[in-house]
């Protein structure tokens, strides 16, 4: 119409979206929506008690929380091999250690007795409702078996998937989706910063600087694996694309 200002309006991009929660992306702004503001909250304080690079909070207005994106690409994808340098994998694992070196959250993670309850439900209906083999179900079960041991607790990013960190170069330029963080077992974010890139461990061991039980990564594994597959096909996702979840497991065999 005449006498009207044209807006600029930038185009929004789904990030990811489900029931439980969504991410959209409108030029460089990020808008988390979740249903829980338990988790938003472990989000926002576990940003600002970590030691490495996160996200800038620009405002929170529940259920949404604004984030800045951070500059750079994110380290890799599950099921693509990554183009980033073995530099890059190292800084990743130094950056590992620096916030399991850094003091725990006040809150306390999963427990032993909470995992292993998990591990035995998820397999169970796994091979109750013909989803995988039993073979391969009772394989993993007990390779995943391994973590359910007592370990000294450190400050766990929870989620530390290869498109949580970004990297310029060689350079960490930061880390995502804090939502998960908590006490925990500082082999188990090794083994989702590994997940489903078994070539990148020895550079991301590299970095992190200290003797790793490189079978209880392979543990760790198997366990996200075996919890994660029946929530990946109820939200949408497919863990048996290659290089996925179901080739993971397959992997162990």
């Amino acid at each position: 119409m005449a006498g009207m200002e044209q807006v600029d309006v930038q185009e929004v991009q789904v990030v990811v979206a489900h029931n439980e929660r969504a991410t959209l992306r409108v030029g460089d702004v990020f808008l988390k929506i979740d249903a829980d503001q338990t988790r938003t909250d472990v989000e926002v304080e576990a940003m600002a008690m970590a030691p490495i690079p996160t996200p800038e909070v620009l405002w929170r207005k529940p259920p949404v929380l604004a984030l800045a994106a951070l500059p750079g690409t994110a380290l890799g994808r599950l099921g693509e091999p990554s183009t980033a340098s073995s530099a890059a994998w190292a800084a990743a694992g130094a950056a590992v250690r620096m916030l399991h070196d850094a003091p725990l959250p006040p809150w306390p993670g999963r427990s032993i007795d909470e995992i292993a309850s998990r591990l035995d439900g998820e397999c169970e209906r796994l091979v109750t409702n013909g989803v995988l083999p039993a073979d391969l179900v009772t394989r993993n079960r007990r390779i995943a078996e391994a973590v359910l041991r007592p370990w000294t607790p450190v400050f766990t990013h929870g989620d530390l998937q290869v498109t949580h960190v970004f990297v310029d170069g060689d350079e960490i330029t930061g880390v995502i989706d804090w939502s998960e963080a908590a006490q925990g077992d500082a082999l188990s974010d090794l083994a989702i910063l590994t997940f489903g890139h078994e070539e990148r461990l020895g550079d991301v061991v590299a970095g992190y600087g200290t003797d790793v039980d490189l079978d209880m990564i392979r543990a760790w594994w198997s366990l996200r694996s075996l919890v994660a597959i029946r929530w990946l096909v109820e939200h949408g996702f497919d863990p048996f694309l290659p290089g996925c979840e179901v080739d993971v497991l397959r992997s162990r065999m």
